[in-house]
């Protein structure tokens, strides 16, 4: 049996919030091997990295979900009691319930809806010298959630609302002074949702049966029980919250853009939306989104002679499979033309998550992410018009979620609304 590399320190926790994107990556390459053993808040953990790591990460006979996510990101980002804590049948019969929200239709009208929150904004931006976008994204895709999922959003409320929800993967990762008002944030927004979800169960509110809130409101577990209203929400806000989410991005779509000045020639010239899913796949690839995923051991096993004991912890590492070597040509290079053979490995891409939608734990709402790059994209490129001001672009990967430090400030905006709505773009 070959001896697992461990980490010298007597605890990685810092190192891990340090560093969170490039914490295990880092560490397999200089250890040589695929994953490695340390101690994370005490308890020792494995991490692991790459296509074939992946693949075994997603071996449901192998690992289970629940209680792997450590309390912090439970208490903000996820909340508890929703699906991604789930295993088995429980976890399957919950998921379809998402998948069935994912409909080309309903992801269409979710799509049109957010395109004339693109339009509105763009005018708005229009009037102003400077905006921050990464902050812009975050009204514009809470009203266009909102309205797509059934959750009335008054007008009055919509600032509010916007910071709750977005302080949910906001400051997720964060310590002291903004993790406690993420924590505040949850239980703010699981009372907001709670209430719709009342409302909904006692016919004061009708959202159209095909939305979120009806399809959440009304499903029934395993034992024909409805959800509790907690529970509800939770996942509603586990449709809600992601959408928002997608501004980061959004955000590095626009820092791509910037850096990458041909790309932005090719999705103009892009008749047939064949370059504009290219590109968007690589900047999914590229940038910085989840950094890991968590499971705990099912059962003893060994792995390529590694033991792998009951209980353990392990992390997968998602930045750093999707840009492993081994996979990728030249990983380091923005290259969107990469993807056009690509051959949709589930587990060498998996900046969401690997294995199957229906069965594994990889987010739903993958399909809908991509199509709201696409329209952002195809938004920022041939549909409004803006200058870049001299600001810190680099990444902050210390951050989580990370960005550009800047945030992205776009100036002078001139919106092109002449060709219509946006989402009639090719």
């Amino acid at each position: 049996m070959p001896e697992v590399p461990r980490t010298r320190m007597p605890d990685a926790t810092l190192a891990l919030i340090n560093d969170p994107y490039r914490f295990i990556s880092k560490r397999c390459r200089e250890y040589g091997s695929d994953l490695f053993e340390t101690r994370l808040m005490l308890q020792r953990a494995t991490c692991m990295t790459g296509p074939e790591a992946a693949r075994l990460f997603y071996d449901e006979s192998r690992f289970i979900r629940r209680g792997a996510m450590v309390g912090r990101i439970q208490k903000t980002l996820l909340g508890k009691g929703g699906v991604q804590g789930l295993d088995d049948e429980a976890h399957r019969h919950r998921k379809q319930m998402f998948m069935s929200l994912m409909s080309p239709e309903r992801i269409a009208s979710l799509i049109a809806r957010t395109a004339e929150e693109w339009d509105a904004c763009a005018r708005t931006w229009s009037l102003k010298g400077e905006v921050v976008l990464y902050d812009e994204l975050h009204v514009l895709l809470t009203r266009a959630a909102c309205a797509w999922a059934g959750v009335p959003l008054a007008e009055p409320e919509v600032e509010q609302r916007t910071r709750e929800i977005t302080a949910l993967f906001d400051y997720a990762g964060s310590a002291g002074p903004k993790h406690w008002w993420a924590r505040l944030a949850r239980k703010r927004s699981n009372r907001w949702i709670e209430s719709i979800i009342g409302d909904i169960r006692d016919a004061r509110i009708h959202p159209p049966e095909q939305s979120a809130a009806h399809v959440i409101a009304w499903h029934r577990d395993l034992e024909g029980e409805l959800l509790t209203p907690h529970v509800a929400a939770v996942e509603l806000l586990n449709v809600i919250r992601p959408i928002v989410a997608v501004g980061v991005y959004i955000t590095f779509a626009a820092h791509a853009l910037h850096r990458h000045p041909e790309c932005r020639r090719k999705l103009q010239a892009d008749d047939n939306a064949s370059y504009t899913e290219s590109f968007v796949q690589e900047v999914r690839r590229f940038y910085p989104f989840f950094p890991a995923v968590a499971a705990r051991v099912r059962r003893e096993f060994e792995w390529n002679g590694y033991p792998f004991p009951k209980g353990r912890r392990v992390l997968l590492d998602l930045y750093g499979t999707d840009r492993d070597a081994r996979s990728w040509e030249s990983p380091e290079a923005f290259q969107p033309e990469r993807f056009r053979d690509w051959d949709r490995s589930p587990f060498s891409f998996i900046p969401q998550g690997g294995g199957e939608f229906h069965v594994h734990h990889r987010c739903p709402g993958e399909w809908i992410t991509i199509e709201l790059m696409k329209l952002a994209s195809k938004t920022l490129s041939r549909r409004i018009r803006y200058d870049v001001p001299e600001q810190n672009l680099r990444i902050d990967y210390s951050r989580l979620p990370a960005l550009p430090r800047s945030r992205f400030i776009i100036s002078n905006v001139r919106p092109d609304l002449t060709g219509g709505p946006a989402a009639s773009l090719s």
